[in-house]
């Protein structure tokens, strides 16, 4: 009964970490050392890195694309690396998801979790991965829309881990597949009604 305590605390430690580090609001961090402006006041007002590229500032997109990838790929590694467990590797990659969507640091109100989820998915399973972001890739040079390419590869990663047989991570695609389409609740209505902007329009 000791170590199913110590064990269930620190799951609840690794959690708090991934949480935490998850909680870095990188694209609002980046916009302001760069002078662009407060990302929440631009665009959608979402501090991901599709709001980002609407400044016109391709580098300061890609410096928040990966940088919310790493969020979830750190907090991974590190648990994998320091306890040795895949699940404590799971629930640091979860929380750190959970973390961008809901940071402290912003009153909880975060970004929709595309970048943090698929850094997560590859540090997790690298193949598993990059085959979440290839689904991404496809959708969104056949579509040109971000959010209905992040829908795609949400929707995807469930059926692609029960492919590569590796059921152990679909309840936790399946969790953020579910999160991240209802933090796109307003671009999917968007999508439906043909108002969605396409990939690189300045809103």
């Amino acid at each position: 009964m000791a170590d199913l305590h110590a064990g269930a605390a620190l799951l609840l430690a690794v959690a708090g970490l991934g949480y935490l580090l998850g909680s870095v609001p990188f694209g609002v961090v980046i916009t302001k050392l760069m002078g662009l402006g407060d990302l929440r006041q631009i665009g959608s007002g979402n501090i991901g890195a599709t709001n980002v590229l609407r400044t016109g500032n391709k580098a300061a997109a890609a410096a928040t694309l990966v940088l919310d990838g790493a969020k979830g790929a750190v907090a991974v590694l590190l648990a994998r690396l320091i306890l040795g467990s895949e699940t404590a590797a799971i629930v640091a990659g979860g929380a750190a998801f959970l973390g961008h969507l809901y940071p402290v640091w912003l009153k909880f109100k975060g970004g929709k979790g595309v970048a943090t989820f698929l850094g997560t998915l590859i540090a997790l399973h690298w193949v598993l991965g990059l085959a979440a972001c290839g689904a991404w890739l496809l959708a969104a040079v056949v579509g040109r829309i971000s959010s209905a390419s992040a829908l795609f590869a949400a929707a995807a990663s469930v059926p692609l881990a029960w492919a590569l047989s590796d059921q152990a991570l679909m309840p936790i695609c399946a969790l953020m597949a579910v999160l991240i389409f209802w933090r796109h609740r307003a671009n999917i209505l968007r999508i439906v009604a043909g108002t969605e902007p396409r990939i690189g329009k300045k809103a």
